[in-house]
């Protein structure tokens, strides 16, 4: 029995599965609808794409570093006691060397990289099969370079750090630096590397923000702008040693901003070490999770 384009997209409509599962379950099934619904059923992918709308907020970040690249991968789980499994920390390591060894541009690209002759979104699926929970490669990042890379918590952070130095990148002392400061970004989450990588407009923002505190300040309001001007100034300073990562203070040691440490290790090698760029990951940043309140919830149901 032939089928056609509406076909296939009737049957994504009804059972939530992507196209091309849709367009194989009809292909299989000989354009029967009723059975290409069963074959998805069968196959779990009906009920994987019912699971897909469920909130994936837990998870681990994944980073390797080999042969001069490197790559931070987010995976999502449901539930940390998946995220904590060893199958699914397998997977989120394999598909961290796939993006290092393929180079995608994005996370379709990504998905549809291949190993084995399985693509990445099949494994996915496949992991889906085995624990019935809603799985997904969230973001990834990648690198080449002189690299460290440092994971917090099991996998909760995960921080990647470009190096830019003639130093050997197998140096010992290169190696506990880069580590200190993947540890200071993983637990001052630095917004920008530098003053120069901050956005003229993020600075003019808090400029507007700030005078327009200390005009509803009694005590600053009748200050003269040459003042106001300079106390401004003196608060965005502020601002960048909070926010901009050189600029902050070393937390193993507090008499050094990060910068100035970076200074000292290149002095005692013989050499110039800045810092490229950087990449922190959080697992679930940015993702709502779902609060149940089952008490409002049976109250509900009961009026």
């Amino acid at each position: 029995m032939a089928f056609t384009a509406k076909d296939v997209q009737a049957l994504r409509e009804k059972t939530g599965c992507g196209m091309m599962d849709c367009k194989k379950a009809l292909t299989e099934c000989d354009g029967n609808m009723d059975a290409a619904v069963d074959y998805l059923r069968e196959k779990g992918l009906a009920s994987q794409a019912k699971k897909a709308s469920r909130v994936a907020a837990e998870g681990t970040v994944c980073a390797v570093v080999k042969n001069g690249a490197g790559a931070l991968v987010e995976m999502n789980a449901e539930t940390d006691f998946v995220a904590n499994g060893a199958e699914f920390k397998a997977l989120a390591e394999k598909i961290t060397n796939i993006v290092i060894d393929a180079a995608p541009a994005d996370l379709d690209a990504l998905l549809k990289c291949s190993e084995g002759g399985q693509t990445v979104e099949e494994m996915v699926q496949e992991l889906f099969l085995a624990i019935r929970e809603n799985i997904k490669v969230r973001r990834f990042a990648r690198f080449e370079g002189k690299l460290v890379s440092y994971v917090h918590g099991g996998g909760k952070i995960g921080v990647m750090v470009k190096l830019n130095t003639e130093a050997d990148a197998n140096n010992p002392e290169i190696i506990t630096m880069g580590k200190n400061i993947a540890m200071q970004i993983a637990a001052m989450n630095p917004a920008y590397l530098n003053e120069a990588s901050v956005p003229a407009e993020v600075i003019e923002k808090e400029k507007e923000i700030l005078i327009a505190q200390m005009k509803e300040d009694p005590k600053m309001a009748n200050k003269p702008d040459m003042v106001l001007g300079k106390i401004v100034e003196g608060k965005i300073g502020k601002y960048y040693k909070e926010n901009c990562l050189v600029n902050q203070q070393y937390v193993i040691n507090g008499d050094l901003t990060v910068g100035q440490y970076v200074d000292s290790v290149a002095k005692e090698l013989g050499t110039t070490i800045t810092i490229d760029s950087f990449v922190r990951f959080e697992k679930g940043e940015g993702i709502e999770k779902r609060v149940d309140d089952f008490a409002n919830e049976v109250a509900s149901m009961i009026k």
